[in-house]
């Protein structure tokens, strides 16, 4: 039909040229829209095929039946041929098992023999971090979703406030003037002048158009990576010359059988304001410079930094199931099978992003910042913690797990952290509060190295979805291993110690038969002393006095 067109004249030759320039810059310009639909023929090409290849042979057979029974037998075959691979895939969930025992088979995992040590111990929940913050900007403003990052070797919540996703003027003619960079060791963080850093991005999250932080990250990605490559999420950080970057996470689809995602690196934004050229630039060839997966460990502020997306963190933390083999977490065995435990009344789920030392546990593996799975038992009704799971939130490939289950520790799990905190505090209204994100807290005290859940109390507003952040909040430890809850002062982190030794340390004492020299140190043991003279004086005092009398 083109071609009769063609071969009509020469004005059917320049309408054809004029057409076929304008589909060509239409699908040039245009590839962060159906970038969607190139990602989805390459997570399932190979289904499709499938689906294809047997629709093909179908017709064929039925085409070349001699009889109506013979067509109406092969068109059923067909159907049901296809209608059975649509429900083991989808419905059965042999796709998503395939997808995760790959992500399990890519994994470089590392059994470790210890626990590794937390420090800088974060204190506001996620949720908080993100209320507090919606306190403190204008009705057209909002923030993009908080994000725990190494800035200045401190660990900071950082966030942008950007236009509103309600006011679309705004978010096509406005930039991103300001950043919240805020304390996660403060119990109270402020909002205020020192934790606002001027810094002027022309993409953004909540942007609209080429903008928007999505499409130009897209519309930078060469025609292989348009297949490969997805934009994830976006955190604010500081680079080596300090200077403020966005940086988006990138995953990358491999494997051709059940494509399954990984890191993929990262598209570093710097900054700059919304001008002309700037528009011709993210229109034609997008934004941001990309550094590969295997290059992101030779730019030091993005080593031992959070830049891998949760996304990829948690199908790797799932596929601890087939820690066991293939076929343990089938209906059938389940034998060491786990799952990720997501608690119905904490908003924010696992990974909990915590900061490890590993000093002394693993030579190679760094101190930083670290995605903490803690895994449990398949079954609904089993609420022991099973495995530890540590995935460096830099992208580093090597994954370290430790397995309480296979030494018989018997730790409760994260799903039994609640009821336990709320039992010990009859006195709160737990209607309106809730104990939420369990995340791990491990100290070497009385000789052992202890592992606690820390919890954060928040409070949850009738008719609200979301947390109120308090000033200061009520923090709880949970110890794993004796079910017992200490409560500590958020403001007072150097007496935490103090708080679960006067707690549990007679305790650890009579059941591990440990010396007062094991369980105390020494200034410990001179406050205790100090405390029991104190109390013979008093006591001396008394009888004194009643004798007197």
């Amino acid at each position: 039909m083109l071609k009769r067109y063609w071969k009509r004249g020469a004005k059917q030759k320049t309408i054809l040229i004029i057409i076929g320039i304008i589909i060509f810059c239409a699908l040039f310009i245009l590839r962060d829209d159906y970038q969607p639909f190139l990602l989805f023929i390459r997570k399932y090409f190979f289904v499709l095929l499938l689906f294809v290849g047997i629709l093909y042979l179908g017709i064929r057979a039925f085409r070349k039946a001699t009889n109506a029974l013979k067509k109406v037998f092969r068109g059923i075959l067909t159907l049901a041929s296809i209608t059975l691979i649509y429900v083991l895939f989808w419905n059965v969930g042999m796709y998503d098992y395939m997808q995760t025992y790959n992500v399990f088979n890519d994994m470089n995992l590392q059994e470790i023999s210890a626990l590794p040590l937390t420090q800088n111990e974060r204190i506001q929940p996620y949720n908080n971090i993100k209320t507090m913050a919606y306190e403190s900007i204008s009705e057209t403003q909002e923030v993009s979703a908080p994000q725990l990052v190494r800035v200045d070797d401190r660990n900071q919540w950082t966030m942008a406030v950007q236009p509103s996703q309600e006011y679309f003027v705004q978010r096509t003619s406005d930039n991103i003037e300001e950043l919240f960079s805020v304390s996660s060791t403060s119990p109270s963080p402020r909002f205020s002048n020192e934790n606002r850093i001027a810094a002027t991005f022309a993409i953004g999250e909540s942007l609209a158009f080429s903008r928007n932080t999505y499409n130009a990250v897209v519309q930078r990605f060469n025609p292989w990576q348009l297949f490969n490559y997805e934009p994830h999420e976006a955190y604010y950080m500081k680079n080596d010359e300090g200077k403020w970057v966005q940086v988006v996470s990138l995953i990358k689809w491999k494997g051709f059988f059940f494509p399954y995602p990984t890191f993929g690196g990262v598209m570093v934004v710097e900054t700059g304001e919304h001008d002309f050229n700037d528009y011709l630039e993210r229109l034609l060839i997008g934004k941001g410079t990309f550094i590969a997966a295997e290059d992101v460990q030779n730019y030091p502020y993005l080593t031992r930094q959070n830049t891998l997306s949760e996304k990829v963190s948690r199908l790797q933390a799932k596929s601890m199931m087939f820690l066991g083999g293939f076929t343990d977490p089938l209906p059938w065995n389940k034998k060491t099978a786990v799952k990720i435990p997501d608690l119905i009344e904490d908003q924010n789920q696992q990974p909990f992003v915590t900061d490890f030392k590993f000093d002394g546990v693993v030579n190679n593996a760094y101190d930083g910042l670290y995605h903490w799975f803690g895994l449990e038992p398949i079954g609904d009704q089993r609420t022991s913690l099973s495995i530890s799971v540590f995935i460096p939130a830099d992208g580093t490939k090597k994954v370290y797990y430790y397995n309480h289950s296979k030494k018989k520790e018997g730790y409760a799990g994260v799903s039994a952290m609640p009821a336990k905190v709320m039992e010990s505090k009859k006195s709160y209204d737990w209607t309106v509060n809730k104990p939420v994100e369990f995340r791990p807290f491990i100290r070497d005290i009385a000789g052992k190295r202890r592992l606690f859940m820390l919890s954060t109390v928040a409070a949850k507003r009738a008719n609200s979805d979301q947390f109120d952040g308090g000033s200061t909040p009520d923090l709880a430890l949970v110890d794993v291993s004796y079910k017992d809850v200490v409560w500590i002062d958020a403001k007072h982190p150097s007496q935490w110690n103090t708080e679960i030794l006067k707690q549990l340390g007679e305790t650890w004492q009579a059941s591990e038969n440990l010396s007062e020299d094991v369980i105390y140190t020494d200034e410990e043991r001179a406050r205790q002393k100090a405390i029991k003279d104190s109390m013979a004086i008093q006591k001396d005092s008394i009888v004194k006095d009643s004798l007197l009398k």
